[in-house]
């Protein structure tokens, strides 16, 4: 594994990836919490007219313009978003689905006409749509680390006032903050994420890489630190095992690679994170169902005792099936083990009986006292 490592092209991509995986992770959180996960799906199809644009003004596929195009067109593409919200009664999905569509068509327009106009430099220019990760020079990843350190830095300069306007912003106004510059900043910065994917998953992936990595982070912590620690690591590690199993096959294209790692990611997050996961929660409600059972048995045997007049009452377990239809002995046994039932049999031959202790007899008490607590 470690030889491919010393393959120039496979290094270039993974630097890439690594950096993607990182600005990806942190900025996305941002993102997650704000619930515009939608935002960096509008972000990377607006970045489609702002890479032709870059190409037209420079006539070459030099990576600098392709990025000042496209972060000009995803940052006008956010101010739409912004300007629709606060000055008509759209909602914030219609505002982005609308400034996504629009931005896709323009951006398809101009590609069209640049494949027409027949200047030998557009070759691969196409390739922005869904990434082609080889294709990245030295001189790129530059850039990419740039853009990336650029924005780490202002999220470490700006983290008090980030993490008080995503959670809470009618507090930050209240306390002076420029709620609107700091939204719009993210925003910004969101977009600076976007373009540093272009070329390795394309415009129509990136918006999977803005979003995965925090989605699944969310499921593992709830303060927002370690979140966005952990949904660095989340893309930088899709980002590094996507890269290497693209090396390894024959003809896989590295964008989608990512993607897919990623989408695995979260699927496991989903699945096994603790609190949230899918799978907890599942143990969680079937515990729920068994404890439930097993006090609705308590509370039968408390009731026969009563009615009998004898604490000590002793129910035959064919009584107990029949009265709730299925067999209770898994509910039995367990209320014998945290020692609120005992068992009996008068004969070896005879059938089972079954009584409540002292503190099972408590345990009714108390619940029907809370029974009768919540009703009153």
């Amino acid at each position: 594994m470690l030889t491919l490592f010393v393959d120039y092209t496979i290094a270039k991509v993974t630097i890439g990836a690594v950096l993607l995986g990182i600005i990806s992770g942190v900025l996305g959180s941002f993102a997650v919490l704000r619930q515009q996960s939608l935002l960096g799906d509008t972000l990377s199809h607006a970045a489609l007219p702002g890479v032709c644009i870059g190409f037209i003004i420079a006539g070459t596929r030099e990576m600098a313009s392709l990025m000042a195009g496209a972060l000009a067109t995803g940052i006008l593409a956010a101010l739409a978003v912004l300007v629709i919200t606060r000055r008509s009664r759209l909602k914030t999905d219609a505002a982005l689905g609308i400034t996504l569509s629009v931005s896709f068509a323009i951006g398809v327009v101009l590609l069209t006409y640049i494949q027409g106009t027949g200047n030998a430099s557009q070759g691969g220019l196409d390739s922005f749509l869904f990434g082609q990760a080889a294709a990245i020079l030295r001189h790129d990843l530059w850039i990419m680390a740039g853009i990336t350190f650029a924005a780490l830095a202002l999220v470490t300069a700006l983290w008090k006032e980030f993490k008080l306007v995503v959670f809470d912003p009618s507090f930050a106004a209240a306390m002076g903050l420029p709620v609107v510059a700091l939204e719009t900043l993210l925003t910004v910065m969101i977009a600076l994420a976007v373009i540093v994917g272009l070329q390795m998953v394309g415009v129509v992936l990136m918006a999977s890489m803005v979003i995965a990595p925090a989605t699944a982070a969310r499921q593992w912590h709830e303060r927002l630190g370690p979140m966005v620690v952990s949904a660095a690591a989340i893309g930088v590690t899709a980002g590094v095992v996507g890269a290497l199993i693209s090396a390894q096959g024959q003809g896989l294209a590295t964008g989608p690679l990512i993607v897919l790692c990623a989408a695995v990611l979260v699927a496991i997050s989903l699945l096994f994170a603790p609190r949230r996961g899918l799978v907890e929660e599942a143990v969680e409600r079937w515990r729920g169902r068994r404890q439930l059972e097993d006090r609705q048995v308590l509370s039968t045997l408390y009731g026969l005792a009563r009615r009998h007049q004898d604490p000590r009452f002793s129910a035959e377990r064919g009584f107990v099936d029949a009265y709730y239809g299925v067999r209770t002995r898994k509910a039995l046994e367990a209320l014998h083990a945290q020692g609120l039932v005992d068992r009996f049999r008068a004969e070896p031959d005879e059938a089972e009986y079954w009584e409540l202790t002292e503190a099972g007899v408590e345990e009714a008490e108390r619940l029907l006292a809370d029974i009768k607590g919540r009703r009153a």
